[in-house]
């Protein structure tokens, strides 16, 4: 069984026991969560779709840990005129575990 979420503007497929990470939520680490926005879920080859969310159906996670991404660097540079500029990023991530799709 799985389901597909909306989680902060972004979709994510998820089943039970797997871990994602997603961009840095409020809450604190330990605290149990729950997700309405379900887009689709699928059950032994039956696949649900919503209008836009599937009704009845909730995503239960609790947060693991919030965490910082790979830094990525980004570099701008103008050819013949001298201008060049590096800048690093990181990004906030939260990482969550899928305890069960009800």
């Amino acid at each position: 069984m799985y389901a597909i979420l909306d989680i902060q503007g972004q979709q994510f497929k998820v089943e039970k026991d797997k871990k994602i990470f997603v961009h840095r939520l409020p809450n604190s680490e330990g605290e149990q969560l729950t997700f309405d926005k379900v887009l689709l879920t699928e059950d032994d080859g039956k696949i649900v779709v919503g209008k836009p969310n599937v009704e009845g159906v909730k995503v239960t996670a609790k947060v693991l840990a919030h965490v910082r991404g790979d830094k990525v660097k980004v570099f701008k540079k103008k050819r013949r005129k001298g201008y060049q500029k590096l800048n690093g990023h990181r990004q906030n991530f939260t990482q969550i575990l899928i305890e069960g799709i009800e």
